[in-house]
Order: C-alpha cells, then sequence, then structure tokens
C-alpha cells in the first residue's frame, strides 16, 4: 500500500481550520438587541480581515489611519475570529477608554510577548490586583507632586549632555541614548556611573525594547491570533517564532534580576544608597496583604519598568526634536530669541523660567505629536465583557487600539498636521488652551495612560530648553558645503524611532561655548 505524505504547510492549514471550527462554529455570540458590529472590512470566512489588517513592517498607524478615513472614526474587523476595534477620534477614545474604562481597562493576551517574558511589564499586565499593586508602586515615585525630587539629578545629566556634544557632536544620538539611561538609573540608583559606551546593562535593555518593539503590534506574530501554536514542538515548520522568544526571554531575565540583585546585595551589606528600590523593598515589610516573595516581585519589576519606560520612549522624542530643529531653523532662532530675552546668555534655562518661555514649551509638545513615539499608544485595551455602544454591538474579548496618530494628525482638527508648527498652539503670545494638547492621546488612555508621563516632560524641558540656549543645529552639508536635504524618515513596530540622521551642531557663539565648558566646575 502507497504511504500518504502530508505536507507541512497543508497539515498546518488543515490544523487551523479544524480549530477555528471548534472554537466558533456552533457557538452562539450573546446580543440580545440584535445590534449590528461597528462598520469596517468584513474580510473572508475563516480568515476574516486578516489580509487587511495591518503588519509590523507596514507602519501599521498609517494604515488604520487609512481605514479611518474609509469606515469614519470607529472601525471593527475580526481576525481568525479575534475581534478588534480602531478607535480614530478623541470622542471615541473618551467614550470608551476613559469614560467605560471599568470594561476597557484589560489587556489582550498576546502570547509571543508572553513568550518572551513579558509579564513584569505593567503595560502588558492583565487588568486586577496585581497590575494595581504594581501600579501603586510606580505611581508613589514617579506622580507628579513626587517627580520635583529628581530635578536637580536631570539638570546635571543636561549639563553633562551639553558637554558631550561639545566633544564629540556627531555621536549626537548616542549621547541622547546614554544621558537618559544615565538619569533613570541615578534615580533609581540601579548601576551607577553609567558606562559611556557599551554599558552591558543599558545593551541589555535596548536589545528586550527591540523585541517587545517587534511584538507589540497584534498579528506580527500567527501565535497572537492563534495561541495553541505555542504549544506545537519548536522542529515543527513554522515555529521559528520559539526560537525568537526564547532569545528575548532570557534577556529580560537578566533585564529584570540584575539591577534588583546589586541592590539587594548593598542593602544585606549595608552599602546601599537610599533610592527608589531600596524603599520599595523597606516599605513592604510589614504590609500583610502580600507575601515576601510578592513583595520583592513588585520591587524588581517597578525598577525595570521604571528603566525600560525612562531610557527609551523619550530618547525617541528627543532624538525627533534634533530632526526637528535640523528641518526647521526658523523655530530654533526664534526659541533662542525667547531664551535670550528671559534668561540671558551667562546661564542655562532651569525649571524656574519655564512659565516664562512659551514658545519652547509649544516646541516639547509638538515634538510629541509630530511624530509619536507610541503612534498606536502602546498595547491594545480589551473588553472584558459584551458592550454595547452608540447603537453598536462590541463583542467580550475584542481587541481596542487608541488610534494616537490619527487623533494627532486630524486635518478637521489641526491645520497642515503633517508639517512640523509649533506655533499652533499660541494665542498672543501665551498657549493657546482651545488648541488640542498632544498629551490626550501621546501618552495612551484611560487607566492605562503612562505613569511616568510626567518624568518624561520634564527630562524633555530640560534637554529641549538648555541645548537651545547654546547651540545651533543645522542640517548636514555634502563635500562642498552644499545644504542636503533631510527627511522625517522614521520606524516601524510598537516603538517607532527616526532612522539614523546626520546634522551639524555647534555652540552659537563664543559665549554659549564658554557656559559649557564651564559647567564642568
Amino acid at each position: 500500500m502507497e504511504t500518504i505524505r502530508f505536507h507541512p504547510y497543508l497539515t498546518i492549514a488543515g490544523l487551523l481550520l479544524g480549530l477555528w471550527s471548534l472554537k466558533h462554529i456552533g457557538v452562539k455570540k450573546p446580543n440580545p438587541n440584535r445590534l449590528p458590529r461597528p462598520p469596517g472590512p468584513k474580510g473572508l470566512p475563516i480568515l476574516g480581515a486578516m489580509l487587511e489588517m495591518p503588519s509590523m513592517s507596514d507602519k501599521p498607524w498609517l494604515a488604520y489611519d487609512k481605514m479611518l478615513k474609509k469606515y469614519g472614526d470607529m472601525v471593527y474587523f475580526e481576525v481568525l475570529g479575534q475581534p478588534f476595534l480602531v478607535l480614530g477620534s478623541l470622542k471615541r477614545t473618551n467614550d470608551i477608554l476613559d469614560k467605560r474604562s471599568s470594561n476597557y481597562s484589560d489587556r489582550l493576551i498576546m502570547p509571543m510577548l508572553q513568550l518572551m517574558g513579558w509579564s513584569f511589564g505593567i503595560a502588558n499586565m492583565p487588568y486586577g490586583s496585581m497590575w494595581r499593586r504594581h501600579r501603586r508602586a510606580f505611581h508613589k515615585h514617579f506622580q507628579a507632586n513626587t517627580v520635583h525630587k529628581y530635578l536637580p539629578i536631570q539638570e546635571k545629566e543636561t549639563q553633562a549632555f551639553l558637554r558631550r556634544l561639545l566633544t564629540t557632536p556627531q555621536n549626537f544620538m548616542h549621547h541622547i541614548r546614554h544621558t537618559f539611561a544615565s538619569t533613570i538609573m541615578s534615580i533609581l540608583r540601579l548601576v551607577v556611573p553609567v558606562l559611556e559606551s557599551d554599558d552591558p546593562y543599558i545593551t541589555l535593555a535596548e536589545e528586550a525594547l527591540q523585541g517587545a518593539a517587534e511584538a507589540g503590534i497584534p498579528g506580527t506574530f500567527l501565535v497572537d491570533l492563534l495561541p495553541f501554536l505555542k504549544y506545537v514542538p519548536s522542529w515543527f515548520p513554522g515555529t521559528g517564532f520559539k526560537r525568537k522568544a526564547a532569545h528575548y526571554a532570557a534577556i529580560n531575565v537578566e533585564v529584570v534580576n540584575q539591577p534588583f540583585n546589586i541592590v539587594q546585595t548593598k542593602m544585606a551589606e549595608g552599602t546601599a544608597i537610599p533610592c527608589v528600590l531600596t524603599s520599595l523593598l523597606e516599605e513592604f515589610p510589614g504590609n500583610e496583604e502580600l507575601g515576601r516573595a510578592e513583595e520583592e516581585l513588585i520591587s524588581r519589576n517597578t525598577a525595570a519598568i521604571a528603566y525600560i519606560g525612562g531610557a527609551d520612549t523619550t530618547v525617541s522624542t528627543t532624538q525627533t526634536f534634533f530632526l526637528a530643529m535640523a528641518m526647521h531653523p526658523e523655530v530654533l532662532r526664534k526659541a533662542q530669541a525667547e531664551i535670550d530675552a528671559v534668561v540671558g546668555i551667562n546661564r542655562l534655562p532651569d525649571f524656574n523660567d519655564r512659565p516664562y518661555l512659551p514658545y519652547v514649551n509649544t516646541i516639547i509638545k509638538e515634538t510629541l505629536r509630530w511624530q509619536l513615539v507610541l503612534p498606536l499608544a502602546g498595547a491594545p485595551h480589551m473588553a472584558t465583557e459584551d458592550d454595547e455602544y452608540d447603537g453598536y454591538f462590541i463583542p467580550k474579548g475584542t481587541a481596542v487600539i487608541g488610534a494616537a496618530w490619527s487623533i494627532l494628525h486630524d486635518p478637521e482638527v489641526l491645520e497642515a498636521p503633517e508639517e512640523f508648527r509649533p506655533e499652533r498652539y499660541l494665542k498672543d503670545g501665551q498657549i493657546d488652551p482651545g488648541v488640542r494638547d498632544p498629551v490626550v492621546a501621546a501618552f495612551g488612555f484611560g487607566r492605562r495612560m503612562c505613569p511616568g508621563r510626567y518624568l518624561s516632560d520634564n527630562s524633555l524641558y530640560s534637554i529641549v530648553s538648555s541645548v537651545l540656549a547654546v547651540y545651533n543645529i543645522n542640517g548636514p552639508v555634502d563635500e562642498l558645503g552644499n545644504p542636503k536635504q533631510l527627511e522625517a524618515n522614521y520606524t516601524s513596530g510598537l516603538l517607532s524611532y527616526p532612522v539614523p540622521f546626520n546634522c551639524t551642531i555647534e555652540p552659537r557663539s563664543k559665549a554659549a561655548e564658554f557656559l559649557i565648558r564651564g559647567l564642568n566646575d
């Protein structure tokens, strides 16, 4: 008898069809009022809108923006039975993710992130008691009324950044990353001092974030849509994702444990410097709600989360600031004139000057809005229960995406949103409260809004105002000294960064150079 051979990909297709059928055929989804789903692509049987769903390499925020322009400010579709809802207006995100946050604060379970070891991240944790405990621990040290304690550290690291720019301005991209890493690690007192180059902990965290950026967009990996694939043997065709996940999981173990172990050892020796992590470890004993193992878990996770968030997302925004200034020298000159009038030329701007520098503040706002670090406002929310909204039915388990890019690039709300225009936020020389502030979308929505936004805002002001005070930033030139055209090119993924670019960074005057050199004192 002839042996029957099964092609591996046909076997996979058969498995997908069979499992989809078991999951969906004969299952009646509750919809008592027989309401329609929101508009969107219908797709194909079984596959749903898989062919329309953008991949990580497609800059998905732009693909979703096209969908929103076609179907309206709510777009619904399903992929292999998983429902998705994209919200493209501030009204929709406020109504659903803010006003109904009790039902929309959970997270879509993404097996690839779990396999990569990202269970320690607040952003990825399911909504519940463990998430609230982590959030409470983080909030205690980084809320609006607390972050002022870190201003001296931020000013010191900014001054070090200015000195590095004077010595090797061509390495500004590295200097930006080093500065924010050093700032957050000084605040946390994790591993100090940070090495000028090839710092092992920074390198680990950067690589960990590469994995998160790749896996954070739903649908990038098929295992997120078909979770049973994580149980398929690694030798089976199409399971290369398992090797990738194992690589990042090993890195994340080091990211979480390395700083915690160092501080814990120093505490036992009596040589630890008081910091966020020592405070967490000292506060937990006596808390009857938690066991010791859980106390340590929350402490080590909180420290890792603070570094991961503070040392990377603000990096992208600051790199965007340099790109914007190189592309728009007229903006830089106007900001410098404001600083000279308010601060003078004999010192750097400080935090007390901020209320009197409205144009500098508009540059920060526009930098946040123009090219978002998280164009889809981070990981999707998830509906905990069935819901009815504005005549539509939203099934339990729907992944809800807040399209931050679309909200902050809406031509009906902001004129020429694709252009970098800080002036859009000004009226009669002051910040116009009637103009949409990028904070409404840039840091997420509802109870999942980024808890580190206050620290990030202070860091951005410190860097932006000080750089503007003492440096000119211009576009690159060719061998003949002719200006070369710069373009705003960005990477794709959950996190978006400027593609590496060149610019010319020089002290704006002899007085400015003297001021920078004097910072060594």
